[in-house]
């Protein structure tokens, strides 16, 4: 059992239930947390399993709270959950911390759609987890193909749902896959939505388009998926829906572009920074593309490295000039 804990400036690493306190009582254990002190005020824990193996053993929760030590604020909330909550389920509970004179956070359930292509074929032999991030934090990793609901299939595109709860995210910004296999497969993700189950908007879309091949040279891959865009209502969605209509031609003659990317071989040249391009034509301009899977590379943009990236985009025309950047991030 491990816990991570969220404050106002950041959260912990996970922090693992062995520093036992002596005299214990039946049915209750007691820990001994050290927490960085530029955690901030905790608003929120993450409790679950670490382990991920399908034959884990079932942990009936019932009572938490956690102390203050140098102040003697005290949080205590009843539980009563069994973690995996079902089975091969998610093996994360989220919950908020409520001090005194503080308003705490609300859980939500949200809803997370995979559209996909063939992902329903290989997913015996594939692990997939996603970690939302919103303005208030992140779910950490939770399990996309193990108790799947709402499944779909067409002849082309299929569908499913995931539910998970996590304390309020706030504002959704982005998503990182993460997928693995033992086996040679192939992932073909075209997007995924996000709601809280409660409402039907917004709904946040991030767009992914791109088929992933898992091997033996590359067994583990991951990826940052960047908020598309947000669909705040119905009328919002019908526009969405009839420019697909109108663009599902265009879809199809999609340019691909290799962009190669040679970082300077002097000091300091290499960046650790989100990096970003956007081409012109003499037609029409590409969207924003952020440089992130290196062909080459995992980290991209070290010094006197070269990088390759293919983004696929609408017709341009002749290629006039190119925007690239970057957010400041890092040194």
């Amino acid at each position: 059992m491990v816990m991570v804990f969220y404050g106002s400036n950041g959260k912990s690493n996970p922090v693992s239930m062995e520093n036992k306190v002596e005299h214990q009582t039946e049915n209750q254990i007691t820990y001994d947390i050290h927490l960085p002190t530029d955690l901030g005020m905790l608003y929120k824990v993450r409790l679950g399993l670490q382990s991920l193996e399908n034959n884990v053993s079932q942990l009936s929760l019932r009572h938490f709270k956690i102390q203050n030590t140098s102040t003697l604020d005290t949080f205590s909330l009843t539980i009563n959950k069994t973690l995996p909550l079902s089975p091969n389920g998610d093996r994360w509970i989220e919950f908020p911390i409520q001090w005194p004179l503080k308003e705490p956070l609300s859980v939500v359930t949200y809803h997370l759609t995979v559209f996909s292509r063939n992902i329903l074929n290989e997913r015996n032999l594939v692990h997939m987890t996603a970690c939302i991030y919103g303005t208030h934090g992140d779910t950490g990793d939770r399990s996309l193909l193990q108790s799947l609901q709402n499944v779909q299939q067409g002849e082309k595109n299929e569908s499913f749902l995931v539910i998970m709860d996590a304390v309020d995210l706030g504002e959704l910004k982005k998503i990182v896959l993460l997928i693995s296999s033992k086996t040679d497969c192939k992932l073909d993700i075209k997007k995924l939505h996000v709601q809280e189950a409660a409402k039907e908007h917004p709904i946040y879309v991030f767009e992914v388009n791109e088929e992933f091949s898992v091997n033996a040279n590359k067994p583990k891959i991951q990826r940052e998926i960047p908020g598309s865009f947000v669909i705040r209502g119905e009328k919002q969605k019908d526009d969405i829906d009839n420019n697909l209509n109108k663009e599902g031609s265009k879809v199809k003659n999609l340019i691909e572009y290799t962009i190669k990317v040679y970082t300077g071989d002097k000091r300091g040249a290499g960046t650790d920074a989100n990096v970003h391009i956007i081409l012109f034509g003499n037609e029409d301009k590409s969207e924003v593309f952020q440089l992130s899977q290196s062909l080459e590379h995992q980290n991209p943009f070290e010094r006197g490295k070269v990088d390759t990236f293919k983004i696929k985009t609408k017709n341009l025309g002749s290629l006039r000039s190119i925007e690239i950047g970057h957010n400041g991030k890092g040194f």
